[in-house]
């Protein structure tokens, strides 16, 4: 791929880097398709993998869009490139695994709407976020007015979003966009050792809770209930529930194979 790196750390772990350094990793019309193809294909093609990571380079995580790119193109080739993303949001949702951003640098614009389709944020200290469509003339359009409001709620989703200034990692830890901060140097680090320890969980388990959890912001608790049992019964008759539970009572660590 030309706009992102991917590596596998420790077999079951995937790091997806955005990597635009030269535009601080803004989202060109090559990367909305292959943010595409990495969620509708390349992940769904390695069904190993237990964890995802997306970050930026040292940089910025994502500068939001390129505006360069977009200056003077035809309102239908705008559209065109557009769908590219709209699938890859869907897609990066949709992802049945883990996937935890490391936000490096800036996120703002589309780079934050990146950032909240993940499951959890981990954030650099130095990091800077701005749902900032509405100083260009346009809005969130990758997610950002339904994942915005369900992190931090209603009433500051809508003061960031319709003012579009920055904001800190700090203050995005304490509104509860952001789950964690660290130091530049030990955000990698920090994580790294959380996927690997979402990678040691059953990961038939971890998917059923992905999907029970994400169940919770549509249905009603009684349905919701439903659906948490529907997704514990099926999960009974899996050879990981039962080395979970032999490896408990015999006091060793499980080994998970995704059975």
């Amino acid at each position: 791929m030309k706009t992102l790196q991917l590596k596998i750390e420790n077999l079951y772990v995937l790091i997806v880097e955005l990597n635009q350094p030269a535009s601080r990793n803004a989202i060109n019309s090559i990367m909305m398709q292959e943010l595409k193809d990495l969620w509708e294909k390349e992940i769904p093609q390695n069904p190993h993998l237990r964890c995802v990571i997306l970050t930026g380079n040292d940089k910025a995580f994502c500068a939001g869009a390129d505006l360069k790119e977009r200056q003077n193109i035809s309102l239908d080739t705008w559209q065109e490139q557009h769908l590219a993303l709209q699938h890859a949001m869907r897609g990066q949702i949709n992802c049945p695994i883990p996937v935890i951003a490391a936000v490096n640098g800036a996120a703002f614009g589309g780079g934050l709407e990146i950032a909240l389709a993940c499951d959890f944020i981990y954030a650099a200290t130095e990091a800077k976020f701005a749902q900032s469509e509405v100083k260009l003339g346009i809005m969130p359009g990758a997610m950002g007015t339904q994942n915005l409001p369900r992190a931090c709620g209603m009433r500051r989703a809508k003061e960031l979003s319709y003012t579009g200034e920055p904001f800190s990692a700090e203050q995005a830890y304490e509104w509860g966009i952001v789950n964690k901060i660290f130091p530049l140097d030990q955000l990698m680090l920090e994580t790294i050792k959380t996927a690997n320890l979402i990678a040691d969980n059953a990961p038939l388990a971890i998917r059923q809770v992905k999907k029970s959890i994400n169940s919770s912001l549509t249905l009603d608790m009684t349905n919701g209930y439903q659906f948490e049992l529907q997704a514990y019964k099926q999960l009974l008759p899996t050879k990981d529930r039962i080395e979970g539970i032999e490896a408990f009572n015999k006091k060793r660590k499980p080994v998970f194979t995704g059975k």
